[in-house]
């Protein structure tokens, strides 16, 4: 059985609102990195992933993923932006990035500084990207 994908319609203004939270946890998670709580950091990094997709695809289309595997939001972004080479590396990233939630989150396993710093090279990335596509 194949599951289809959730959405939710969005007005396209809520796009800005969208890129605000992104930011936000964005810098929480910088805060907390800082600050050595490396979990804190992971957590905020797949939350601001899921929420600069979530701008992106609000933007262009007026929807949203709402399922609960986060994986939905990256083949929905792939259709809304364009499966194109020129963003094979950002859906990556993203899928990169999606992969550590539930070990961030649930595993009760304990992300150290390494784990993190590869976490913020794939935002730092997929956010440059997602902030070119909000900007055209």
């Amino acid at each position: 059985m194949t599951r289809k994908s959730i959405t939710a319609s969005v007005p396209r203004l809520k796009s800005t609102a969208y890129k605000s939270v992104a930011d936000n946890f964005f810098e929480g998670a910088e805060i907390a990195y800082e600050y050595e709580y490396f979990n804190a950091a992971g957590v905020l990094i797949v939350h601001a992933a899921i929420a600069y997709t979530d701008a992106i695809t609000v933007k262009f289309q007026g929807i949203k993923n709402t399922g609960e595997a986060h994986h939905e939001a990256v083949t929905l972004l792939q259709k809304v932006v364009g499966n194109l080479p020129e963003h094979k590396n950002a859906f990556t990233q993203l899928n990169k990035i999606i992969e550590h939630k539930n070990r961030v989150s649930y595993s009760g396993d304990l992300y150290g500084k390494k784990d993190i710093d590869e976490m913020r090279k794939l935002i730092a990335r997929f956010k440059n990207w997602a902030e070119k596509i909000l900007s055209d």
